[in-house]
C-alpha cells in the first residue's frame, strides 16, 4: 500500500500534527506514510 497525499489517513494525521494533537514523532512508520505527512506538513509535497 502506498499513501498519497490526498489519502484519508495522511489527511487525518497531517490535521492531527498542525492542531499540536501529536508530533511528527508519534506518526506510525506504515509503509510511506511517515514520509507523506512530513512533506505535506513542510510544505514539500508534489
Amino acid at each position: 500500500m502506498t499513501f498519497t497525499k490526498n489519502s484519508g489517513l495522511v489527511m487525518v494525521w497531517v490535521s492531527l500534527v498542525l492542531n499540536g494533537t501529536y508530533t511528527l514523532d508519534n506518526v506510525p512508520k506504515v509503509y510511506n506514510l511517515k514520509e507523506v505527512v512530513t512533506s505535506v506538513v513542510n510544505g514539500t509535497a508534489e
